[in-house]
């Protein structure tokens, strides 16, 4: 009994999947450059260098606020994939050592599996502060901008305990899941009320400015600054969307600090 040859692979197929396995490797390093409060323009980078370290001939990436799409391409192959992005924060750990790993791929030699694993590894192990240290850092930083801001010395520890029981809760708020939007408006109240009440008790000359820089740990620098360099750099959707994302935290965050100050008016 004879068999017949099988039939050879479909040489198309298999590159297509080829070209599926670099775009989400690909998306996937932009889409945690994004999620690290990444610029477009290094969002692009570490793209490209992803996929062209894999073998694509021509990437072509879409940032946008919420998602990414990315068009991969050998030959005369060509394959599409989107991602969405999650949460925009600031980790700068991460963030460097992501751009790190991106050049890496970019000299090649690592398949598509090993930057899985790469990537795995950088996210499991990168250091983070612990809050213990976090929160207070936030309180002593805010305490040290309201003497810049002109608070008299008596309200300093006042403001220092409300910017790190705010911090406190951000991180708290923000790992439940809760709204950025409602956290900023929760955290500036809860930190205004402590350190506008706590300077007033303590006899301070400036209570309004000391219940203010209590709250200071909730401005939106990072994003404000990625805004403005993305629009810079051609890059205006992305821009516009982070600079309306800015002014909703600052409208949420005043919303808190117009509650705080009234509450601390009625406290005696």
């Amino acid at each position: 009994m004879t068999t017949s040859p099988a039939a050879p692979a479909d040489a198309v197929v298999l590159r297509h999947r080829d070209l599926e396995h670099i775009a989400n490797a690909a998306l996937r390093m932009g889409r945690l450059l994004m999620e690290c409060g990444g610029r477009v323009r290094v969002v692009h980078e570490g793209v490209s260098l992803v996929a062209r370290g894999l073998g694509a001939e021509s990437v072509h990436l879409r940032v946008g606020y919420a998602s990414l799409a990315v068009t991969v391409g050998a030959g005369a192959e060509t394959i599409t994939r989107m991602s969405e992005v999650g949460r925009h924060g600031v980790n700068h750990r991460l963030d460097l050592a992501l751009r790190r790993f991106a050049l890496e791929v970019a000299g090649g030699g690592l398949d598509v599996a090993a930057v899985h694993a790469g990537i795995d590894r950088l996210v499991e192990t990168t250091p983070h502060h612990p809050l213990w240290v976090v929160a207070p850092a936030t309180g002593l930083a805010c305490a040290a901008f309201a003497r810049l801001l002109g608070v008299d010395w008596i309200a300093f520890l006042p403001v220092m305990i409300g910017g790190t029981v705010g911090q406190w809760a951000r991180n708290r708020l923000l790992h439940r899941g809760v709204n950025p939007c409602v956290m900023a408006a929760l955290v500036a109240f809860l930190a205004g009320t402590l350190g506008g009440w706590g300077a007033k008790l303590l006899g301070s000359g400036s209570v309004d400015m000391a219940l203010m820089a209590s709250t200071l740990l909730l401005v939106p620098g990072v994003p404000a600054t990625n805004a403005q360099t993305d629009i810079m750099e051609g890059y205006p959707t992305v821009g516009s969307a982070r600079a309306v994302w800015v002014a909703m935290i600052m409208v949420f965050a005043t919303t808190g600090i117009w509650g705080a100050s009234t509450l601390v008016r009625i406290l005696p």
